[in-house]
């Protein structure tokens, strides 16, 4: 016991400068993702932070298994799984990713480091003395997590006949944010929930052109777009788990998150510009002006299947997610999106059984472990370009393991993943991803003060 409560006295200090960390990078963070520039941005993880390590899994995953009745996270994808929620939990979780751009026609890189909070949730079961006697259950949850994220900065520079050099400033920032309220209701084996809330953002993007000529002074141009959107979100969700021999269960799981049509108004400037000293922009002539044009964008829905195969000490799954981004819209125009495909494995081991000493801290760890591939959903010429990753994670309980078998825990959940997006036939960019996702999930009883423990 004593050399339990060592390891996780190191842990909390482990947790404690993460989040130091994550404190330091916010105000550091410098990402620039070309591929942002594409649709609504690039799309943020929308499984929690056990279920990337798991290399993506969602459909069919509860995060309980073993001798642990009671599940330790919250599922965000598939809101049927709150169904077996039967204990307050509070979610948080945050992410470090680092981009390297590597082109396939020089030798040149690029290389940027973001953080973002990647979710909060509260979860509570809400299940009527009259369910709770039939054995079914009743839960809500409620919070607020990025969906996607703007923000690329990049210059061209090429020669036009006649003219001279130009160059050319893409620049773009913003995102879709959520607020979210599900809920999900298990009947014996079956399970059914619904997520809905608001989607709310904003799209900022400036297109800047100067010439470069010693004979003949060019004015600069500028084109600029700045819209804010928002609109209500419905995400539906069923799961069904068949109770086999030896303590085994196999769910299976489908989850739907049904096209947006997010109201929009956008205002539209083309100007020719000249810089001040300080290097601000002042504006010479304007071309056009737009003000408060009301508009829509359709956002794609997306769907997932999969199953999960559990056993008192392994989990074993696999998802297939479709995004159909043909039928996305800005304002009615398309963009270079198409509709992708992804196939995600992965699985648990938890070491742990009812009998196992308290003194054993690392057999109270969860090991998780995963890959996913696909197609992107950003279309490029005319082959389809690759995503695919790896991923690796660990969950690792802050409290004593008395209490962690009666269903009061902190759980500190680690992840990694190690991604690409395109590959070296295509024309275009690649894109390296190494990603570190870290979380705390606790219940509410953690924070009652226990007389004895």
């Amino acid at each position: 016991m004593h050399l339990a409560n060592l390891t996780t006295a190191a842990i909390k200090k482990t947790a404690l400068l993460i989040l130091i960390t994550l404190s330091y990078t916010f105000a550091s963070a410098q990402e620039n993702s070309p591929y942002s520039r594409y649709g609504m941005g690039d799309i943020v993880p929308s499984q929690n932070i056990v279920s990337r390590s798991m290399g993506g899994i969602s459909a069919g995953f509860i995060d309980s298994m073993g001798f642990l009745p009671y599940s330790q996270s919250i599922n965000l994808t598939n809101p049927a799984s709150l169904g077996s929620l039967n204990t307050t939990i509070f979610d948080f979780a945050g992410e470090i990713d680092t981009r390297t751009l590597k082109s396939n026609t020089s030798p040149d890189k690029y290389k940027s480091t973001n953080t973002i909070v990647s979710y909060l949730q509260l979860g509570f079961p809400i299940t009527p003395k009259r369910m709770l006697k039939k054995g079914n259950y009743w839960s809500i949850a409620f919070g607020l997590r990025p969906v996607t994220r703007i923000n690329y900065k990049i210059q061209g520079d090429k020669r036009l006949t006649n003219i001279d050099s130009v160059s050319t400033l893409f620049e773009g920032s913003g995102g879709i944010s959520q607020a979210n309220f599900s809920t999900g209701i298990k009947i014996k084996n079956f399970s059914f929930g619904v997520s809905t809330g608001y989607s709310f953002g904003n799209r900022q993007t400036s297109t800047q052109l100067r010439f470069v000529n010693d004979s003949v002074p060019y004015k600069f141009s500028n084109s600029f777009t700045e819209a804010n959107f928002g609109g209500l979100f419905l995400n539906l969700g069923v799961q069904y788990g068949i109770r086999l021999k030896d303590n085994t269960v196999l769910r299976v799981g489908a989850s739907a998150n049904l096209q947006q049509n997010l109201k929009a108004t956008r205002n539209v400037i083309n100007e020719t510009f000249d810089y001040a000293p300080d290097g601000s922009i002042i504006a010479v002539d304007t071309i056009t002006a737009i003000k408060d044009q009301a508009g829509t964008i359709k956002f794609p829905a997306t769907y997932t299947v999969g199953f999960t195969y559990t056993t008192p000490h392994w989990m074993l799954g696999a998802d297939i997610g479709l995004a159909s981004w043909a039928q996305y819209r800005y304002y009615g125009e398309k963009d270079a999106v198409k509709n992708s495909m992804k196939l995600h494995v992965g699985g648990q081991y938890y070491p742990a059984s009812i009998t196992t000493p308290a003194n054993r801290y690392w057999s109270f760890v969860k090991y998780r472990g995963g890959l996913y591939y696909g197609s992107d959903y950003v279309k490029l010429g005319t082959s389809n370009k690759p995503e695919y990753g790896v991923t690796l994670g660990a969950g690792l309980p802050l409290t004593s393991f008395q209490r962690l078998r009666f269903g009061d825990f902190v759980m500190l959940n680690t992840g990694v993943e190690i991604g690409q997006r395109g590959n070296k036939t295509n024309l275009s960019l690649r894109e390296n991803i190494f990603r570190i996702n870290f979380g705390i999930s606790m219940t509410a009883a953690w924070f009652q003060k226990r007389k004895y423990d």
